[in-house]
């Protein structure tokens, strides 16, 4: 088959004017001639197709794919990971990954939540503010936990995010509104246990989870923005060991994923809570696949799966689809 990969590369938007925070999530080179040399790999040919400016030309240009590799991350608004697909489905052209409804809804972590929650998966109670008055009269138990609702890659994930009190909330939510002002803001009860990631390939009953990594700060803090950028020197994946707790994430993680509809291959994050429990923290239904750097990958090299089998696997699900 012939394959379309649309993509936001990092350079381009360099060359443009937009800062390294930005465009934290954009891919590199690399990223992109790995996913052309295991398409090749499969027996297809590919051609690049870029951004979604770079999409809406060649679709006026009459161009067209049997299937669209998509990694588009998109720049602006709630629905910026839809904005590929929604294209797509306008077109009629399949592509891989999730649909323009699931990276909706899975971007904006309050509207996420609250699905899960429905469906009777364990998640952190919270609220959302779109002004410091917001946060009068909750009832959330402290410490809480704050960061922009629709952020991946750490983004807005600040020293001050855990907060301890009244008057600490009021200040951390001042700051990220001010950050972050055509957002809101996710406040939700910390989660202070152990954090994991289950990998997961698959779409509706034939999802299934790759195997859990435990995600190891080496100081006490929580995962922000810029350690995640230097992780090497700060953060240990690990192999979870323990089968009895591996099996209780990755059920949770396979009950959200099917419920949400995510398609294909992603990840499912995950953390314990104050009594023990594994509790859903988001899903990443566009996950990074770079081969070297990305958490998918890595928990798959952990659990003896090859790039080559995890990609494998998840155009063997897109391809389920286009038959």
């Amino acid at each position: 088959m012939h394959f379309g990969i649309t993509y936001d590369l990092k350079d381009d938007y360099i060359k443009k004017g937009y800062t390294s925070e930005e465009i934290a999530e954009f891919d590199t080179e690399d990223t992109i001639i790995a996913i052309e040399t295991e398409l090749k790999k499969l027996g297809h040919t590919t051609e690049r197709i870029g951004c979604l400016t770079s999409l809406v030309e060649k679709l006026n240009a009459g161009k067209r794919w049997d299937i669209v590799f998509n990694i588009c991350e998109g720049m602006y608004g709630y629905s910026r990971e839809a904005q590929v697909p929604a294209l797509l489905d306008a077109y009629k052209i399949p592509y891989v990954f999730s649909d323009a409804l699931v990276m909706a809804v899975t971007l904006h972590k309050g509207k996420t939540k609250r699905i899960v929650r429905d469906m009777g998966v364990n998640t952190p109670c919270f609220i959302e503010v779109y002004d410091v008055k917001d946060i009068e009269g909750h009832t959330l138990q402290f410490p809480l936990f704050c960061k922009p609702i629709a952020e991946g890659t750490s983004k807005g994930v600040l020293e001050i995010s855990k907060v301890n009190n009244q008057k600490e909330l009021k200040a951390t939510c001042a700051k990220l509104i001010k950050m972050y002002p055509n957002q809101a803001i996710l406040v939700e009860e910390y989660l202070p246990g152990r954090e994991f990631t289950v990998g997961i390939t698959g779409t509706n009953g034939k999802a299934k989870a790759l195997g859990v990594l435990e995600v190891v700060i080496s100081k006490d803090v929580d995962y922000t923005y810029d350690m995640k950028q230097e992780f090497e020197d700060y953060v240990k994946y690990v192999k979870l060991e323990d089968k009895a707790l591996a099996k209780q994430c990755m059920d949770l993680a396979i009950k959200a994923w099917r419920g949400l509809g995510c398609r294909d291959g992603g990840r499912v994050d995950i953390r314990m809570d104050r009594f023990g429990k594994p509790s859903f923290m988001e899903v990443n239904p566009l996950a990074g696949i770079n081969p070297i750097i990305s958490d998918l990958p890595l928990l798959c090299y952990a659990h003896g799966i090859t790039y080559s089998q995890l990609f494998k696997q998840i155009i063997t699900s897109a391809l389920e689809r286009v038959k």
